[in-house]
């Protein structure tokens, strides 16, 4: 079930990069046609292809696919106290720590004359993808919603897949009326990031696609990312995955539940120990198989367990490279002197740092978002944030005075690139009047 113990010095380079491959994704051509065919029929029907596909895929025939705010008022009084309040500490935190993230025009006078300023705007439209697998996730809600509210997106339309009485969780809707959001549809799967691109007759299209999903949601948003002019999507995603860097002062049983948590998402997800302890691997390992049969889940996370590594590496450096090559979603810091270890380490969509810091409380309540980059866009992508919900452009002013200091500049460089046009723009302007 749990990969045996891998000494990293005793590996080939080749087999370096194997142990560290990530889980192949599905059959890509085959789902590249599927969902073709999927965004080809909603384009072409609108909210007809979307009802017949929502009956096909998740077993209800629906009559209207836009949320009341009666269900949405009938969603909190279905709601223990208990849970309304769990919602409401993960709001609060979620927003305090993003709140902060708000930007700040800058503007400079590079010379004398010539002012330029970097300005950030909302994006006018943004939609945002809340996955309903196995179980209701108001959490996703929170980390997509909160960011959208608070940059000032002026419609946010939220879409998700139905249970089998045609209803979203009360949970779901909660988190999305503290979040402001009212505009909601039972929708999910490829066709949902469909209907948001081309849009339908119930559906507006918006700018920007935001939210983790399945493989087809996923395809949904890479292909149609590339054919609908000026629809942007979050980032690439793949299976989740978090990587533990640990010495042999670390609590084996952290480092277990951490890995276990991870694994329970899916069959695909991916797990990765990396300590310069023999004896700790061995004391994890074991911890796995006890937690393990705890777990409503275990079958996922049996899967995902195959493909887990347990990696033995010389010192912690050398973990540190490994960690950084690798580039994990959820990157585990539970050494001796972890914030130390911090300085050295890079390529991670978030870090969670010391013992007592378990990446499920990035997942829901500690303030940072659960939205990241996997399969190693960590290198270059980041963890979403206020930024994604913006988009900056520049703004220059410049007086005749200021024109004719950079005048040299500006012809000296259109003479180089033989770009006349340009030359003639700056230069008619400092003839006229003279």
């Amino acid at each position: 079930m749990i990969n045996q113990l891998i000494n990293w010095q005793e590996l080939s380079e080749q087999q370096q990069k194997f142990a560290l491959a990530r889980p192949a994704i599905a059959d890509s051509a085959l789902l590249s046609t599927q969902v073709a065919n999927i965004i080809s029929q909603v384009k072409n029907q609108g909210d007809k292809a979307i009802y017949a596909l929502t009956e096909q895929f998740d077993g209800i025939a629906l009559t209207t696919l836009s949320v009341t705010p009666e269900q949405i008022s009938k969603a909190k009084l279905a709601l223990t106290d208990k849970r309304l309040k769990a919602i409401n500490t993960a709001y609060q935190q979620i927003r305090a720590f993003h709140s902060a993230q708000q930007p700040t025009d800058i503007t400079v006078e590079s010379t004398p004359g010539v002012k330029c300023t970097l300005k950030t705007e909302a994006i006018e439209s943004v939609g945002l993808y809340i996955p309903a697998g196995s179980a209701p996730l108001p959490s996703t809600v929170l980390m997509l919603g909160i960011p959208a509210q608070l940059t000032g997106c002026k419609r946010v339309a939220l879409v998700c897949p139905p249970d089998k009485n045609g209803q979203l969780a009360n949970e779901v809707l909660v988190a999305a009326d503290l979040c402001g959001i009212s505009e909601i549809y039972t929708v999910g799967g490829a066709q949902a990031i469909a209907a948001l691109a081309y849009g339908t007759q119930s559906i507006p299209a918006v700018n920007k696609v935001f939210g983790p999903g399945n493989k087809y949601v996923t395809e949904a948003k890479t292909q149609l990312s590339q054919q609908v002019p000026g629809f942007a999507i979050d980032m690439p995603a793949g299976p989740s995955e978090v990587l533990v860097i640990a010495d042999e002062q670390a609590n084996p049983a952290f480092i277990a539940a951490d890995l276990l948590s991870q694994a329970e998402h899916g069959v695909d997800s991916q797990v990765i120990l990396l300590s310069d302890s023999e004896l700790l691997i061995t004391q994890v390992s074991k911890e796995l198989e006890k937690q393990l049969a705890t777990l409503s889940r275990r079958e996922i996370a049996k899967q995902a367990l195959t493909q887990s590594r347990l990696i033995l590496t010389k010192d912690l450096s050398q973990a540190v490279a490994v960690s950084n090559e690798y580039g994990p979603e959820h990157l585990i810091i539970q050494t001796e002197d972890a914030p130390t270890l911090l300085k050295s380490l890079r390529n991670a969509g978030s870090i969670f740092v010391g013992a007592y810091t378990p990446e499920s409380a990035g997942d829901y309540a500690s303030g940072t978002n659960h939205v990241l980059p996997t399969y190693g866009y960590s290198k270059v992508i980041s963890s979403l944030s206020l930024a994604d919900f913006s988009r900056r452009y520049t703004v220059q002013e410049i007086t005749k005075t200021g024109l004719a200091s950079l005048a040299e500049c500006i012809i000296e460089l259109t003479d180089a690139e033989g770009l006349d046009a340009h030359q003639r723009a700056v230069t008619i302007r400092l003839e006229e009047g003279a």
